[in-house]
């Protein structure tokens, strides 16, 4: 037996469902955190998660790999991808201090129906729990409100990441939610948008039916009759939307020959067509957070976002940003485009506002939190 570190637990299990290299916020989070736990506080996290995408399930990912200096484990798992199975993570926990559980999923569940066997402090993020979809949205209230409200008694934090998953989770498991909203890699694409006004909007992110970007398409014909040369550049990965489902998509509004799909790009190459923008658009319906659209704000892109709450509250702290509603593309086209003429030609104030709005997410703030909230009595030792 060792005493734990003077921030709390050492040795830190992350588990996950999805990790590198499948892109995403989920997974941004997972590896930003471990990266500022242990570059940044002297930590040892190490990741656990599951050995094939969702979107390609056909593949063995390597059992074991070091991603970003961390390690990461990966283990087998049969089911849906809404809720993978994958118990012989039990077989992994000895080492640590404590379980950082991230998502609410099996593993959820799992660990803390087992907390007898393993007898490991845990913590959960909830990451939107899964309400991300109107799949099932009955059942999983429901579910919700029995095994979720069960399951969350054995963890001795639960982490709400944005006010949204306060307001839920604090419905079930208020005596140990916390909130600690997520950070962001904000020096990835720092000062990457156009130095000059550009009239393009760019979204990047997972191609999925919650994020609106159906709604793209009209919103950019309206703006492309008011007489300015509008594009838009949709970079991401394929999930249950595909790059051909988007081109139909834009195709059917009149705009394919306005409108890039890039699937599967680099950070760098990203970097280089967040570049030719002075937008970043999202009408999504949901999000847990909003990770890429304070990555865009750390850019010097302009956000451009649906009334969600965590968008809302985004843009209470870049007031030089702009609120659509999906749904009515002709008000979010001229709305944009008045922010557009109201510009300079010069983007070098704006991207400094936008920029300066972004700091507050920093990881290295947010991974001091977390070390904060690690801090409570079954998390003081661990096993030899």
């Amino acid at each position: 037996m060792r005493p734990a570190g003077p921030l709390g637990p050492s040795r830190i299990v992350h588990v996950v469902r999805q990790f590198s290299p499948s892109i995403g916020g989920l997974e941004d989070c997972v590896l930003n955190l471990c990266r500022a736990q242990k570059y940044d506080l002297g930590l040892e996290p190490r990741v656990i998660t599951l050995n094939r995408l969702f979107q390609r399930p056909n593949e063995t990912l390597p059992e074991v790999e070091e991603v970003g200096g961390v390690p990461v484990l990966r283990l087998p798992w049969r089911g849906s991808s809404r809720y993978p199975l994958a118990p012989s993570v039990l077989n992994h926990l000895s080492d640590a201090d404590l379980v950082h559980v991230h998502g609410i999923d099996f593993c959820f569940d799992f660990l803390a129906a087992t907390k007898v066997i393993h007898g490991k402090a845990l913590v959960a993020t909830t990451h939107g729990g899964f309400f991300h979809t109107a799949f099932a949205s009955r059942l999983k209230q429901v579910y919700f409100q029995r095994v979720t409200r069960q399951s969350a008694k054995a963890y001795s934090r639960i982490v709400a990441c944005s006010e949204a998953d306060a307001e839920a989770f604090g419905a079930i498991t208020p005596a140990n939610l916390t909130t600690i909203e997520n950070g962001v890699d904000i020096e990835k694409f720092a000062d990457a948008a156009s130095p000059v006004r550009r009239p393009t909007l760019i979204t990047f992110g997972r191609f999925t039916r919650h994020k609106r970007l159906d709604a793209l398409f009209p919103i950019l014909r309206e703006l492309r009759c008011i007489g300015v040369d509008w594009r838009l550049v949709i970079a991401g990965v394929e999930a249950d939307l595909t790059r051909a489902d988007l081109a139909r998509l834009a195709a059917s509004a009149g705009v394919e020959d306005a409108v890039t799909i890039e699937v599967g790009l680099s950070n760098a190459d990203l970097k280089t067509r967040i570049g030719q923008a002075s937008f970043f658009i999202s009408p999504s319906a949901y999000e847990g957070f909003g990770i890429a659209a304070v990555e865009a704000l750390s850019a010097g892109l302009v956000p451009v976002l649906s009334g969600i709450a965590p968008y809302r509250k985004l843009l209470a702290s870049a007031p030089d940003g702009v609120e659509i509603d999906a749904d009515e593309s002709s008000a979010a086209a001229h709305a944009i485009h008045q922010r557009y003429v109201e510009m300079s030609d010069d983007a070098t104030d704006l991207k400094a506002r936008l920029k300066s709005a972004a700091a507050p997410y920093d990881w290295r703030s947010v991974a001091k939190r977390y070390s904060d909230a690690y801090r409570f009595p079954d998390a003081k030792r661990v096993s030899a």
